[in-house]
């Protein structure tokens, strides 16, 4: 599924949507350059999972964790991951489970080990304003249109 934004707004509603019809045990791994609007779509999800807008990059801290009642959002950065060993490392697999959502920005450096199921988001920046957004892996984002 394609989707075009033309705002980081628009990016932030489209990542609600998507935020709604997560329930717990899904991978999320993006792909996208620098400024892709990573980041700002994990905003959106978070919102749309009830877990607020409170999110910001997890370039620094590896992973930025956000608690709900129901379902926690698992945001990491797997910009200096570069091999199994360092994944195992750094917990990411502690983080799956029922309750949770991961959300891996740089996940072109893990691909070989995200689970079966993953939903993968590309994002691509068109102008300063405008995002492709591409979403594979789990149709049942079909519904929530452009």
């Amino acid at each position: 599924m394609k989707f075009v934004t033309d705002s980081a707004e628009e990016t932030i509603a489209l990542g609600e949507k998507i935020g709604k019809l997560l329930h717990g045990g899904e991978v999320i791994a993006y792909r996208g350059d620098l400024g892709a609007g990573k980041t700002t779509i994990t905003r959106g999800i978070s919102i749309g999972m009830g877990l607020g807008d409170e999110v910001t990059s997890p370039t620094f801290a590896l992973v930025n964790e956000y608690r709900g009642e129901k379902l926690t959002l698992y945001h990491f950065d797997m910009y200096r991951i570069t091999s199994a060993e360092d994944l195992e490392a750094a917990g990411f697999f502690d983080f799956m489970g029922e309750d949770s959502v991961i959300a891996a920005e740089w996940s072109e450096n893990i691909e070989d080990e995200l689970p079966e199921g993953t939903i993968f988001i590309e994002l691509r920046r068109v102008s300063d304003d405008v995002r492709e957004i591409t979403i594979t892996g789990d149709d049942r984002f079909e519904a929530i249109g452009n």
